[in-house]
């Protein structure tokens, strides 16, 4: 069972501007409320499966073949932090615009450190194999529209009710698919930068001065 029990600060600055973000007592205020709130209401939930990436129908791009270069196999993995997430963060929408995007910067913040600790699972769980860092579709080229696929394979809809509407977009919102590579033989895990990306016109990191983990 993974808890979080604290929200990371720094990443959720992050996901706000980082430098454009002025820490006064009152941001400072308001970041504490919005974590205790949440806090309260995430409730992680997450899967995760390992298969054989030889027609699985997942390699698509370029940017997930060179991630997954000499890997047989492969780790999906999904994660949410639970619909009441992102029930706090509508109802701050209508009420309090600047406390939903403090809210909705923090859950992001929250659910990248629940996917975290799935990794570690994994990792426990592959001491035998060599891992990529966890690639996500909507990274590079590789489809978004895969996200229904991985949630398809994992059987999230019925496990965890994490499902995908009709434009490849997760609900609950916060929430992450991805695929971890597993190889015998050790892998370069560097992330390609934002050159490759494409989104890199419309990067919200990219206009605060920033990056993304890519």
């Amino acid at each position: 069972m993974i808890k979080i029990e604290s929200i990371n600060r720094s990443e959720a600055l992050r996901y706000l501007g980082g430098a454009k973000v002025d820490m006064n007592n009152d941001m400072d205020r308001l970041l504490g409320v919005c974590e205790s709130e949440l806090l309260k209401a995430i409730k992680p939930k997450y899967l995760y499966k390992t298969i054989e990436l030889k027609d699985s129908g997942l390699l698509i791009g370029e940017s997930v073949k060179s991630h997954l270069n000499g890997c047989k196999k492969a780790v999906l993995l999904c994660a949410t932090l639970g619909a009441e997430v992102d029930k706090i963060i509508r109802t701050a929408q209508i009420t309090d615009m600047a406390k939903a995007v403090v809210l909705d910067a923090m859950a992001s913040a929250a659910v990248e450190q629940v996917c975290d600790e799935v990794e570690k699972l994994v990792v426990y769980e592959n001491t035998d194999s060599y891992l990529t860092w966890r690639f996500s579709p909507g990274y590079g080229d590789y489809p978004l529209s895969l996200q229904g696929e991985f949630l398809r394979i994992l059987d999230a809809p019925r496990k965890i009710g994490l499902c995908t509407n009709s434009n490849s977009i997760l609900t609950p919102t916060k929430s992450v698919t991805a695929i971890i590579g597993l190889s015998g033989t050790p892998v370069e895990n560097m992330r390609k930068g934002c050159a490759s990306c494409n989104m890199k016109k419309t990067c919200k990191f990219r206009k605060a001065g920033t990056r993304c983990e890519f």
